[in-house]
């Protein structure tokens, strides 16, 4: 691969000396050759730029002198040639591009001052057959002018010639790579720097594992940082620990999805009441048990799941609280609904007594989960789970437990005070348990319900129509997940 850079500071490009680009250039790996745009000009002043037409500020760079100059380097070598052009209203330079420009065996970079070259350059060598050009740029800034553009694109293209870079692998793993994201943290010696260890799993030699972190981390890292290279991963480059990890981040796979989406956790407003009932409605269906006749079924969506009783749960904020996950286009993929008003209610409706939480009975205040389904296509994507954490910690700020807690030092779920010992001058608020009911038979939801800290409580009896369905009650406290 050879480049020819032309400027009107050669002397800024001493720097392709150093480092691995002048050992490649040694080892014949790449070749460079760096001209002065002057030596084209053809007046004593050695002219290179001129006023603009149409008036304006700055100079630009003449066409007659550049075009001399490519010419001269184009006819050096008979090879398909790009034609990079550094300017700021180029589009933006990707490894995608690198990887692509790594493949020519010849490359010209054009280095432009002052307001750029003459724009008749760009038009007229895009018209010949063999030259593609390149107007590329380094971000949303301006230089003076194209020289640190250059050296960035031949850095980051011979970096990828074959025998360049001694292990090809360290070119997987970095940065922007096919990977399609930011390189995770590194770290050597000494193992602790300051009071800062290096994180333990790099030191156990679990080459899974460690495989495993530094995986998460770059997930983790472009999550936080470049949002727009997570939008464009494809559901193909994802394993299930990769779907686990961006969920953490709000960003999920439908099971139908090419592409990764970022979904949005929110509490239901009045304007989603009628898009809630009809999700309610249809994920109601696909759950009930066949035994059910149709006729009980849609006598429980009216009395239960209408937009008019959608509506009553929304505005009563006091007795509820519905909760729901958006996906990129503004669908609902799930929702969770809570009461945690009368407790007679509740009782009414099942709820357990008489049970032990962490070896203690429960005396204590409750809510119940009433409904929480997910559309099928983000089923076992950790969409569920993400939204149920979601809830556990906006029913908490509802609730005001966190504020009870940092006020009394109390531990809800102990009941003891962390502050005093023997003290009965303090108002120890009851904690919270979150309890739920689901079908007997149905142990894929209990499962999905033990994974988030829910034990089995007791049964109960839950109606549809004439219909008796046999439930087993499960319950977890509120601030288990603080």
């Amino acid at each position: 691969m050879h480049f020819d850079i032309i400027s009107a500071f050669p002397e800024f490009f001493d720097v392709l000396q150093l480092s691995l680009v002048g050992k490649a250039q040694q080892r014949g790996i790449i070749s460079t050759e760096i001209h002065d745009i002057r030596d084209w000009t053809q007046d004593i002043h050695r002219t290179v730029d001129d006023s603009p037409f149409g008036g304006g500020a700055g100079m630009v760079m003449k066409p007659d002198v550049w075009a001399q100059a490519i010419d001269a380097a184009i006819d050096k070598i008979s090879a398909p040639t790009v034609l990079a052009i550094p300017t700021p209203s180029g589009i933006p330079l990707t490894q995608r591009h690198c990887e692509r420009l790594a493949n020519v065996e010849h490359i010209i970079l054009a280095c432009g001052r002052y307001e750029g070259i003459d724009s008749r350059i760009a038009q007229y060598y895009s018209a010949r057959a063999d030259v593609e050009v390149f107007e590329f740029s380094l971000g949303d800034y301006v230089l003076n002018g194209g020289e640190v553009a250059s050296v960035a694109l031949v850095e980051a293209v011979s970096r990828l010639v074959p025998g360049m870079v001694g292990n090809p692998q360290s070119l997987a793993e970095e940065s922007h790579s096919e990977a399609g994201l930011l390189e995770y943290p590194v770290y050597t010696r000494p193992a602790d720097f300051r009071g800062i260890a290096v994180p333990e799993v790099l030191t156990s030699g679990n080459h899974q594992a460690v495989h495993r972190w530094r995986r998460d981390r770059s997930l983790e890292r472009t999550a936080q940082r470049r949002p727009d290279m997570i939008a464009q991963l494809k559901a193909t480059q994802l394993d299930k620990g990769d779907l686990e990890e961006l969920a953490r981040w709000g960003w999920f796979c439908a099971q139908d999805g090419e592409h990764v989406e970022k979904l949005v956790f929110r509490a239901a407003r009045t304007d989603d009441v009628v898009a809630l009932a009809e999700f309610a409605r249809r994920t109601f269906v696909d759950a009930c048990p066949p035994s059910i006749a149709e006729r009980e079924r849609e006598n429980f969506i009216e009395k239960n799941l209408s937009a008019e009783q959608f509506s009553t749960y929304v505005a009563d904020e006091d007795t509820y609280s519905v909760l729901l996950a958006e996906d990129s286009s503004a669908q609902i993929a799930g929702y969770m609904l809570y009461e945690h008003g009368d407790l007679t209610a509740q009782i009414a409706a099942g709820a357990p007594q008489g049970f032990v939480i962490d070896g203690v009975p429960f005396d204590g205040r409750f809510i119940y989960m009433s409904k929480a389904y997910v559309d099928q296509r983000w089923r076992s994507r950790y969409v569920f789970s993400t939204l149920f954490e979601f809830s556990v910690q906006s029913l908490r700020a509802k609730l005001g437990v966190d504020a009870l807690l940092d006020k009394s030092g109390v531990d809800g779920d102990a009941g003891e005070c962390s502050t005093h010992q023997d003290c009965e001058s303090v108002s120890v608020p009851k904690p919270w348990c979150i309890w739920l009911g689901t079908h007997e038979h149905n142990r894929r939801a209990q499962k999905a319900y033990r994974k988030l800290g829910f034990v089995r409580a007791g049964k109960r009896e839950f109606r549809v129509g004439d219909t008796i369905n046999n439930d087993v009650t499960m319950v977890r406290p509120l601030n288990v997940a603080k």
